[in-house]
């Protein structure tokens, strides 16, 4: 049986989003399966494959996901091969004159993870990883906008989403959707770009800057907490809308965790241990390998900043028995690798 075509409206904006997506599926004459029928369902990803195959036109469907459903899941989902649909896009509707607002939230919704289990997302991840992890990003509400406005804000999708397609809508000309070949390993979102050193969005503005910050030592996590509650925080280095990478704590020595900040939402998730290594397993990060972008960022301030949090020549030296006893007030993890 050959697969559907799906293509996927996501966005944190349900009016907006499901405006445009029933336009879209009436336009390209697709089947309309609404945010509305899969929230009904304990997994609203798994609903949605199970719905794909029932489209009634050939040209497939248009697929509005939930708020809370992680695109990431969604493109893992689609990609595997046993799939009875292909996702050919991600369509991303933003609110443009509420961005901002929506990367600087700080609460969070609650999300069925596969299962049943009930969990909760931030909003603010919800919101940037939508627009990284999309083909065509439609940019509503555009008109009430300045020209410097929306010059800034379109030049922030891109740096968010470098290889997305950016659209008005209402569109000043017609613009058809093209499809997007999606497999389960994406490398879309600009901070991985910015890590791969291949970051060129093709839309920019004068105040919106991205970069890459390396170090060897890892951080002492009581000077970086007091980094980031308070000079980032109150925007002495600019406005860092988003960062993302890899970093190593003194206190946790052997585990790469996974930096993860979007507004005023932080994480840090282990993800490996040096232990765990084949021999031709490769290192995520010897270091630090962070990518932060933002508004009006002094680059270099920033990563002097980061360089006084990591560990002195003396602290080095003391070794890990001394590490161990630094002060971290960050949350304990479970070793990476562990259930």
């Amino acid at each position: 049986m050959p697969q559907t075509d799906v293509l996927a409206v996501v966005g944190t904006c349900p009016p907006e989003r499901h405006r445009y997506a029933a336009g879209l599926a009436a336009d390209t004459a697709r089947t309309f399966f609404p945010a509305a029928r899969l929230a009904m369902a304990l997994d609203p990803v798994d609903e949605a494959l199970a719905l794909a195959p029932w489209a009634e036109t050939s040209a497939g469907a248009v697929v509005e996901f939930p708020t809370g459903t992680p695109v990431t899941e969604v493109i893992g989902e689609f990609a595997h091969p046993s799939s009875p649909a292909r996702l050919i896009g991600i369509t991303c509707v933003v609110d443009a004159p509420h961005l901002l607002d929506d990367l600087g939230r700080d609460d969070y919704f609650a999300h069925r993870a596969p299962g049943g289990a009930r969990t909760y997302r931030a909003c603010a991840l919800a919101a940037v990883t939508h627009i990284e992890y999309a083909s065509t990003i439609v940019l509503v509400g555009w008109d009430a906008l300045t020209t410097p406005d929306l010059s800034r804000t379109l030049a922030i999708l891109s740096a968010l989403s470098p290889r997305a397609r950016l659209r008005l809508h209402p569109a000043p000309f017609p613009a058809p959707e093209q499809p997007a070949e999606y497999a389960a390993a994406q490398e879309r979102p600009g901070w991985i770009a910015v890590l791969n050193d291949d970051h060129a969005p093709h839309m920019t503005d004068q105040r919106v800057s991205a970069l890459r910050y390396e170090a060897l030592r890892p951080f002492h996590p009581a000077r970086l907490a007091a980094l980031l509650d308070g000079r980032i925080e109150s925007g002495d280095f600019g406005t860092v809308l988003r960062s993302a990478g890899f970093c190593r704590l003194a206190t946790r020595p052997g585990t790469v965790a996974h930096w993860e900040h979007v507004g005023r939402m932080l994480s840090f998730q282990p993800l490996a241990t040096d232990a765990e290594l084949g021999a031709d397993d490769e290192l995520l990060a010897a270091g630090q390998d962070i990518a932060f972008l933002g508004l009006d960022l002094d680059g270099r301030a920033l990563c002097a900043a980061l360089d006084a949090a990591c560990l002195t020549d003396d602290e080095v030296a003391a070794g890990r028995a001394a590490w161990a006893l630094l002060d971290d007030p960050f949350p304990a993890w479970e070793e990476a690798g562990t259930d």
